[in-house]
């Protein structure tokens, strides 16, 4: 199992785009892969489970991810979250 603290820093955080971002990157890779705020543990492939981690801007989140493959994903997962940081809202794209 690896794991990597990181922090939202997307100004409207983890919000249905960014959430869709990190579900397409989590379902191709055959490792669980978690997000972990506070108490919480969510699956990341779960669109409505990372919706529902309410992560603003500012949120510590733990990526921790166990399996085959867990260090290629773990290495994706963090740098969705730096794609997710340059993202706009939709009408400013």
């Amino acid at each position: 199992m690896v794991s990597k603290k990181i922090t939202v820093k997307n100004k409207y955080g983890i919000h249905a785009r960014p959430a869709r971002l990190i579900v397409e990157t989590a379902v191709k890779f055959q490792s669980d892969i978690f997000l972990l705020k506070n108490n919480d543990e969510i699956n990341a492939k779960s669109i409505m489970g990372i919706l529902m981690l309410e992560a603003s801007k500012g949120t510590d989140l733990v990526i921790k991810c166990n399996g085959e493959d867990e260090s290629a994903a773990l290495q994706q997962m963090a740098q969705v979250f730096e794609t997710i940081a340059q993202l706009k809202e939709w009408e400013e794209a």
